[in-house]
């Protein structure tokens, strides 16, 4: 009896935790999704840095968020519309990049750092990676 009751909370452990191990295991926890639209951000330290690298092949749009001096910046909050103004992803950036693989198209793009919103009116191909450079003056 207790090796059925082993089983059955095994069984029940793995199909819990299958969808979080799917997710941990793509590209060393770096890829991650909201609403289906896969993303990565970091770039603080040469760790991070290197593995975005990996993986910016995989992206069609990159943000780079900075000061008008030229330091970098995080925790920048990120939100992609697309162009009819449906809200698509919302997130924070862990560090001064920002990756995103989006379906070609327009979208609207609103990155605010300590409370002043930088936007832009963007048009996304499918394969080519676009960069857009976002700057606040800081004091």
């Amino acid at each position: 009896m207790n090796r059925k009751r082993l089983a059955h909370g095994l069984a029940a452990i793995l199909l819990f935790s299958a969808p979080l191990l799917s997710i941990a295991a793509d590209s060393d926890g770096v890829v991650l999704r909201a609403g289906g639209i896969p993303y990565a951000s970091g770039g603080v330290g040469t760790e991070s840095i290197d593995r975005l690298n990996r993986v910016v092949g995989d992206f069609n749009l990159k943000l780079v968020f900075a000061a008008n001096s030229g330091s970098y910046l995080s925790d920048v909050q990120v939100a992609i519309s697309d162009g009819k103004g449906k809200e698509l992803l919302s997130k924070t950036s862990l560090g001064p990049w920002f990756l995103v693989k989006l379906p070609a198209g327009k979208y609207r793009i609103a990155a605010t750092f300590a409370g002043k919103a930088e936007k832009r009116e963007i048009t996304v191909g499918a394969e080519k990676l676009a960069t857009i450079d976002f700057r606040w003056a800081t004091d």
